[in-house]
């Protein structure tokens, strides 16, 4: 049996998984897994398996039973687990039924019709965002000026979090999502945002929105309310803000599939689809845990292993895409993992969808010319951070 190999993280393109993914991947499309505590586990990068892994209720969400296939960010004491088990709320760490308790009770705001309910004030928010740009005129920094405060407003104003809040939530979720910190910066950071939210939730700050009804319903109690504002806080920012530039950033690189979705505004739905697989921006993918003895691509899984599904490499698996390595916005790509698959899929995919697809539009009719402001290769990816994406985007028009 071949000896495990440890999660890449070095790219040698910006707009490619890392490396390391692309032997084990032509190889087979299941691994050995090394994980920088000690435990071996499995690596999925093939698409056919990552989905029967995401799909089977006998693999566990359940965060204190997952090995991280990184090393934590500071030293933890022998034995501790670096993820506790999830609180009350905190859905996204959970199996059913209590992720499917909490899932029904705000499935219906993140359904595609309020999705598509939401795009008049995504586009709103974009347009104020450009023309504060257009005034301040370039260059200027994307990431800064449009990509991270477009989703922050719309799942802020979605939530009903007061102006004075937001700043603050976000910049600690940003320390939260490093991979490289003190343990100092760690919990001044969790902490802080456990303040914001434990006020917010006590002194009933928030505006009409998704956690004024589900506290009108009654159902929920601080702590549930705190946590599930928490989670789509944390999932609901970070993600679609690195979309929004890396998916800027790989359409300046190709100019030709940039030229053709000018010409072919009937493309944006392919082409969102088609830049959520090209570059996958959950660049660690998901982990499962073996709740029994299974089989998976005719590898013998043992119960209590971990199961990395190597997502950029399963959105590159030439035997769901042709030419998988290539940007095609005439690609039909619906069949990319890049929201997941099964019970966890993202619950905010359809808001995710929305927002890029008025974003791109927006940006490149209102600056014909955009084009970038320093070399390719002097941009800083986000390999130190748990999305991939870009720290910054120099731009000008």
């Amino acid at each position: 049996m071949p000896e495990p190999i440890a999660i890449p993280r070095t790219r040698a393109c910006p707009f490619d998984p890392p490396d390391g993914y692309r032997e084990p991947a032509r190889q087979a499309p299941i691994h050995r897994l090394s994980f920088p505590r000690g435990q071996d586990g499995w690596l999925v990068t093939g698409h056919t398996e990552a989905k029967a892994v995401l799909a089977d209720s006998r693999f566990s969400h359940r965060s204190e039973l997952l090995a991280s296939p990184l090393p934590p960010p500071f030293p933890l004491p022998e034995g501790e687990h670096p993820v506790p088990a999830a609180e009350p709320g905190a859905f996204n760490k959970m199996d059913p039924p209590n992720h499917t308790h909490y899932r029904r009770l705000i499935g219906h705001h993140f359904s595609p019709r309020r999705a598509q309910e939401q795009i008049p004030l995504i586009a709103k928010a974009a347009d104020e965002l450009l023309d504060a740009m257009s005034d301040r005129g370039g260059p200027l920094d994307l990431i800064r000026e449009f990509a991270r405060p477009l989703p922050a407003r719309i799942i802020f104003d979605s939530l009903g979090v007061p102006g004075e809040m937001r700043d603050p939530l976000q910049d600690n979720l940003d320390t939260i999502m490093r991979l490289s910190m003190t343990m100092q910066e760690l919990i001044d950071a969790v902490s802080i945002v456990a303040e914001l939210l434990d006020k917010l939730v006590t002194e009933k700050r928030y505006a009409p929105g998704i956690l004024a009804d589900l506290a009108a319903g009654g159902a929920l109690d601080h702590t549930e309310l705190r946590n599930i504002a928490w989670a789509l806080l944390g999932g609901g920012t970070d993600t679609t803000s690195n979309m929004i530039g890396l998916g800027v950033l790989a359409l300046l690189a190709h100019p030709d599939q940039l030229e053709l979705l000018r010409a072919r505004p009937d493309l944006i739905d392919n082409a969102v689809e088609e830049l959520l697989r090209y570059l996958t921006i959950s660049q660690f993918g998901a982990s499962r845990c073996a709740l029994e003895d299974l089989t998976v691509g005719g590898r013998r899984i043992s119960a209590g292993e971990t199961v990395v599904v190597a997502l950029p490499a399963v959105n590159r698996d030439a035997g769901q895409f042709d030419s998988p390595d290539r940007l095609d916005i005439t690609r039909d790509a619906r069949g990319h993992l890049g929201f997941g698959h099964g019970v966890h899929k993202c619950i905010g995919q359809y808001l995710a969808r929305a927002t890029l697809r008025v974003a791109y539009p927006a940006l490149f009719d209102r600056f014909p010319g955009l084009r970038l402001n320093v070399p390719i290769g002097a941009i800083r990816t986000r390999e130190d951070m748990d999305h991939y994406g870009v720290h910054e985007l120099p731009i000008t028009w």
